[in-house]
């Protein structure tokens, strides 16, 4: 089904979901004044709901499905808890409207799948949240990939070592839940998945061990994994949420034949290695890639939706589909099921 290209208007989008993350939506879209308005928010909470409305001067509702019937928005952002992404992606779909959603786009395998069909149904867009792909860092290594500075990639690791104390945990009842978030994984350490899938390519399979070391939640504070991927690379991933006082890294490191790159800092917003055979970078130009961060979200949302806009005005293809989304949700999937049945699991999870 041919989706509508919106060139007379501004595109409209409504917010689902008023919590941590979507301040940084709020921001990506207010940067676009020509292009993109808030039209609409919705959230559970009254006294969240009443201080976002004052402050946009948008039209609140507590109701979710209300808000698809009155809103008059393109486009549905789904700021909500991951385990609410399926059926509010689904409804969406079902009144029009296209939707964005945050990571992970889903919680289950399953559901992801339905998400995408839902979507494919209605003829509507289902973008998928990967923010950090845009960062600076982040795009030097990937083309240092994609033009085989490293040639062939031997080994790769990611460290996640960040804090959630467990107010963090405690302040919304579906935080550390199964059903509705998911662990260091499947939450903070998603886009990390997400990246050991874009950076070197499809998984062939996980091992898995995980644990609920520190905090009072159904989910898993520390875990880690072991990837061989098809390339014949291997790999490893370390995270958790229980690091003393404050978040201390988060990394990727690659070690190839002709090349070695760590990026760190809290984030992978610090080149801390990188060397190649080539030598064609100068000291100063990595150094300029560098960048401070306020929060590990980082910076790329506005730049995601430059490629949302461009989309909307028939200028581009979605950089990070429904499809692209279930990419990494499978990895993680995989990994949780690697845990539950103590052994390695191939990938595709279908055929």
């Amino acid at each position: 089904m041919q989706k509508k290209i919106i060139l007379d208007r501004k595109i409209k989008m409504a917010l689902a979901g008023c919590g941590r993350i979507s301040a940084n939506h709020i921001n990506a879209i207010k940067a676009h004044p020509g292009d993109l308005e808030l039209v609409a928010i919705c959230d559970a909470d009254p006294n969240r709901l009443d201080t976002l409305k004052k402050e946009l001067n948008v039209k609140p509702f507590t109701s979710y499905e209300q808000m698809l019937k009155e809103s008059d928005a393109d486009v549905i952002v789904l700021c909500t808890p991951s385990g609410l992404h399926a059926e509010q992606a689904c409804l969406a779909a079902e009144y029009g409207k296209h939707v964005i959603t945050e990571k992970p786009m889903a919680t289950r395998w399953q559901d992801g799948i339905r998400m995408v069909k839902a979507c494919d149904r209605a003829g509507v867009y289902l973008f998928v949240v990967k923010q950090n792909r845009h960062n600076a860092t982040i795009k030097a290594l990937k083309q240092a990939i994609d033009t085989d500075r490293f040639k062939r990639i031997y080994l790769v690791t990611s460290n996640v070592f960040w804090t959630r104390p467990q107010s963090y945990y405690s302040q919304d009842r579906w935080r550390g839940t199964w059903e509705f978030d998911g662990g260091a994984f499947m939450n903070q350490a998603s886009h990390y998945v997400d990246l050991l899938d874009w950076l070197i390519g499809p998984v062939e399979s996980v091992q898995s061990m995980m644990g609920t070391l520190a905090r009072n939640i159904e989910v898993e504070d520390t875990g880690v994994l072991n990837i061989k991927w098809r390339s014949g690379a291997l790999g490893s991933m370390s995270v958790t949420m229980l690091t003393y006082r404050k978040n201390l890294e988060g990394s990727i490191t690659i070690l190839g034949e002709a090349g070695t790159v760590k990026l760190g800092g809290p984030a992978l917003n610090e080149i801390q290695h990188w060397e190649f055979e080539d030598n064609k970078d100068s000291a100063d130009e990595i150094k300029k890639l560098n960048y401070e961060i306020s929060s590990v979200y980082g910076s790329g949302h506005q730049l995601y939706y430059e490629n949302v806009i461009k989309v909307f005005r028939g200028e581009a293809n979605p950089q990070t589909d429904g499809r692209e989304g279930l990419r990494s949700l499978e990895l993680l999937v995989s990994a949780y099921l690697a845990k539950k049945e103590g052994k390695t699991v191939h990938l595709p999870l279908e055929l």
